[in-house]
């Protein structure tokens, strides 16, 4: 039997963080035992309603949901990406309304208390800016010692950036917060674009999702038909980097790398043309990559294998056919593409 690990997500829900919860709640390795929004693809308060209605359609609505930093450390959150995910975040699809609400206590007060709960054995996987992170550090300083690891998608190694020429948006949308939570006092694994946007969902994976029974299935399908027109722009077809899944996947051993070095990291909070850029020390590249002495974070750089198919895979074996009752009530809610 499958030994479980409980995980803390930490997300902005938008498509991909859909896609990424959907991946947690199915993996054997995995028990999500509570999840707190950030603002960044859309606002932490959007972000909260998408997890609870997708938590409920998933038939997880017991697993708290937190609502967490609105405006990032410095300065005030900019409005999302309505042109990447959609006006409401996943990809205009509507849920049912979830009947579970929001937490009483915050995101980062959700951290600090599981990570006392689960002391040793609770996996942080964040997917959306770190500002709930750093809030997090802020309440409880002996928090790098309470977790057992810590899986952040975001920035970028080698490759470019994907807002500004050197920033990826997680890292980008809160540069200070980034920067605690890279010099915080723990090992880390860092999953940039470097790997992210070589992980490729194609056409032919959404159509297996349509194609199921699934309620959940059918619904990520819908919202990845909007993902895809996005990236058709970047890649000259219809499918979609797996940023958020992936790091997911890392996190619980769902996906293995293959080039994956420990390296000294840091991110700029200047207001010049480098800002939110993760600066990553990857000058050990022409010698393979040897051990650094005092180097904290683990940079994914490529992976063993492909990803969709087992990202595909697990989520048409976990998630069942729907009743009558749960189809037609999303359905009824109006999902399109």
């Amino acid at each position: 039997m499958t030994a479980t690990s409980p995980i803390y997500l930490d997300c902005d829900t938008g498509i991909d963080d859909a896609l990424a919860l959907a991946y947690l709640l199915a993996a054997p390795a995995a028990d999500v035992v509570g999840i707190g929004t950030v603002s960044g693809n859309v606002s932490a308060a959007v972000g909260a309603r998408n997890t609870l209605d997708l938590l409920q359609l998933a038939g997880h609505a017991h697993i708290p949901v937190a609502l967490g930093a609105h405006d990032p450390l410095a300065g005030s959150f900019g409005g999302g990406a309505p042109w990447v995910h959609g006006g409401n975040g996943i990809g205009e699809v509507a849920l049912t309304t979830a009947a579970a609400s929001v937490a009483e206590e915050s995101a980062a007060e959700m951290l600090v208390r599981l990570a006392r709960t689960y002391p040793g054995s609770l996996k942080v996987v964040a997917i959306g800016p770190l500002t709930n992170i750093a809030e997090a550090l802020r309440l409880e300083p002996s928090l790098p010692s309470l977790v057992e690891s810590v899986t952040v998608m975001g920035g970028a190694a080698l490759a470019p950036g994907n807002i500004t020429a050197v920033a990826e948006a997680n890292i980008h949308n809160d540069p200070e917060a980034a920067a605690l939570v890279l010099a915080a006092d723990w090992d880390i694994t860092l999953v940039p674009l470097d790997v992210t946007m070589a992980s490729v969902l194609e056409e032919s994976h959404r159509q297996e999702l349509l194609a199921s029974s699934s309620p959940v299935a059918q619904a990520l399908g819908e919202m990845l038909g909007y993902y895809f027109r996005f990236y058709e722009g970047i890649y000259g077809r219809p499918c979609s980097a797996m940023h958020d899944p992936l790091a997911a996947a890392l996190a619980v051993g769902g996906a293995q790398a293959a080039v994956a070095p420990v390296v000294r990291a840091a991110v700029d909070t200047s207001d010049g043309p480098g800002r939110g850029q993760t600066i990553c020390d990857m000058r050990g590249l022409y010698a393979g990559y040897p051990e650094v002495r005092g180097a904290r974070c683990r940079v994914v750089l490529s992976l063993e294998e492909d990803f969709a198919p087992h990202l595909v895979k697990t989520l048409l074996s976990y998630f069942p056919a729907g009743s009558e009752t749960t189809t037609a009530a999303l359905a009824s809610a109006g999902s399109s593409t």
